[in-house]
């Protein structure tokens, strides 16, 4: 398994704005086709205005294919529209367990 984690900058005091357009608008695809959703986070310590989360996939192959569907899907498409004008920055970061690791 491979995680992916995104980090997106909002414009200061968009956070619950984003959070409320993405949950009536953008969730229910962006999990039912990228699935295994770790967890979806907003910070409070440290860089503030960053919403993070991260997926599970089999693999990069896995995660390219998801991508692409979402990218292609109308719903999404309507979303990200609105969703990308909260954002100053985002971040995507490949992560690969360790042997120990529990999500493996």
């Amino acid at each position: 398994m491979i995680v992916e984690q995104r980090t997106y900058t909002l414009h200061p005091g968009k956070l619950q704005e984003m959070l409320d357009v993405y949950t009536a608008e953008g969730m229910e695809t962006h999990r039912r086709i990228l699935g295994n959703q770790l967890g979806y986070f907003y910070t409070e310590i440290g860089p503030l205005n960053q919403v993070v989360h991260m997926y599970g996939y089999e693999s990069l192959d896995d995660r390219a294919r998801r991508r692409a569907e979402l990218a292609a899907d109308p719903t999404w498409q309507a979303y990200i529209k609105k969703g990308v004008t909260y954002f100053q920055d985002m971040e995507s970061k490949i992560l690969l367990p360790t042997s120990f690791s529990p999500i493996r």
